[in-house]
């Protein structure tokens, strides 16, 4: 999945899933990332890629992006399939444990988003800076 040669921005999206946060701060959030990409990006198509379950930030990000008329990707373990999916416009399922599919979506994204999340939001941006490629970060705690 290539930019250049789709014409379209693919927006990784990664945070807190089961986590309980301030939600309307992460649609706060979400739609400032996504302005900011808006305006950065002004000819280019987007699509945002997340994990594909209807929870927690990946469920607000694919609302913002259907809002917006973006496409949606989800992109995860066979485990997803377990809980409520959002009806994503493309669904890639990569092996069987959570973690699993990290690699792909690396691989399948131009830009990546990060509000809140735990360990393997952690490890994917982490990752995803190696690649030199933009990360836009928003802190976004937990609620207790």
């Amino acid at each position: 999945m290539d930019k250049k040669s789709t014409d379209e921005l693919k927006i990784g999206v990664v945070g807190y899933s089961w986590q309980n946060f301030d939600e309307e701060e992460a649609i706060r959030l979400l739609r400032e990332a996504y302005d900011t990409l808006e305006r950065q990006y002004p000819q280019e198509k987007k699509a945002v890629i997340s994990g594909l379950t209807d929870i927690g930030i990946p469920a607000l990000a694919y609302r913002e992006a259907v809002s917006r008329q973006w496409r949606t990707i989800g992109i995860a373990c066979s485990k997803a399939k377990q809980y409520t999916c959002f009806p994503v416009a493309e669904e890639i399922l990569i092996g069987d444990d959570w973690g699993d599919e990290s690699a792909t979506f690396l691989d399948s994204i131009d830009v990546l988003v990060k509000v809140g999340g735990g360990k393997q939001a952690i490890a994917e941006m982490n990752a995803f800076r190696e690649t030199g490629k933009p990360v836009r970060e928003y802190q976004l705690p937990r609620r207790i």
